[in-house]
Parts: structure tokens; sequence; C-alpha cells
């Protein structure tokens, strides 16, 4: 259960047309992890446009976006990142296997050269923080300095996520307690 309340629409001193804007970008729909965010209006501002530019403006390929979002969410034992990915790593054209994998592709045969220096390098991000040369080189083998960057930002804001995910113990929709 969530360490702290639930925020919707209904609840008293809420920013309504932020509300819509996060319902707006979530397709309709508010998840858990914008109802905690909703008790700070500024930080629910910044971090939905934050998020979408990372989910959306970007010229980094969505497959492996998601793979690394799962990766993390595996790497940092964060279930509902990952229950909230899984889906979309799939509309992106992820195989199924590979979501069931992604945990064990340092042994996996099932992913590409450039899925495994790009998770090399997600994961070095992520238990490590800072990245060897080798993994660096390897993953900027792929990538221009946009691209790089938007890698880069990918992991760091997905390692945020799980952390405040983690922090306020908020837990799926579909998890019990997690109810909208």
């Amino acid at each position: 259960m969530a360490r702290l309340p639930f925020v919707d629409a209904h609840t008293p001193g809420v920013d309504i047309e932020l509300v819509a804007a996060v319902q707006l970008r979530r397709g309709g729909a508010l998840i858990n992890l914008d109802r905690q965010l909703l008790h700070s209006a500024p930080i629910a501002k910044g971090w939905n446009a934050y998020l979408a530019a990372i989910r959306t403006a970007g010229l980094l390929d969505g497959g492996l976006r998601e793979l690394v979002i799962l990766l993390v969410a595996v790497l940092n034992r964060a279930p509902y990142e990952f229950v909230q990915h899984a889906p979309v790593a799939l509309a992106e054209g992820v195989p199924q296997n590979k979501v069931d994998e992604v945990g064990n592709w340092q042994t996996s045969t099932l992913f590409t050269p450039q899925e495994r220096d790009v998770l090399a390098y997600a994961q070095a991000m992520t238990l490590t923080v800072q990245v060897s040369d080798a993994v660096f080189a390897a993953a900027r083998a792929h990538y221009s300095d946009r691209e790089m960057v938007e890698l880069t930002a990918t992991v760091a804001a997905y390692n945020m996520v799980s952390r405040f995910l983690e922090a306020l113990q908020i837990e799926p929709e579909s998890a019990p307690g997690g109810s909208r």
C-alpha cells in the first residue's frame, strides 16, 4: 500500500488543469504514480513534461528505449515500472521472450549485439553510476550524439522513476491496495 494517500481530480486543492494535462498524456486515466506526484503540482508538471519528452520526442528506437526501461525496473526491483512498461515494450515490437528475459540479458542468446551494448550501458549507469570507457564506446558505436544523450537521459529518468515508486511503495493498479 502506498505510503501517501492518492490524489485525484476530487481532492481539495488539486490543480485541475494539471490533472487534465496528465490525463491527456495518459490517454484519459491517472495511474497510481500520477496520483502520488499530484501532491506537488510543480513536481508533477516538470515530471509530466520531462517524461513526455523522453517517451515521445526522441530519436531513440522505441523498442530499445523500452528494453532499457524494463532492465532498470528489474535491477531496481521496481515491479510497478515493469508492469507499466512491459505492454509498451510489446507495442513497440519487442517480443515477449525478450521482455521475459531482459533481466538475464548477459546470458541470454535472444539479444542482438546492439541491444547487449545498450543494456550493458543501462546496467552500468544503474548499478555503478560510473560507466567505463569500454561500455560507453560500445553503446556509442550505435548512436549519434543526440541519441546518446537520449539514451542516457532515459536510463537516468527511469532510475528516478523506480526510486520514487519504491520509496513511496506505490503498487501497480492491479495489486491489492493499488486500486484507482
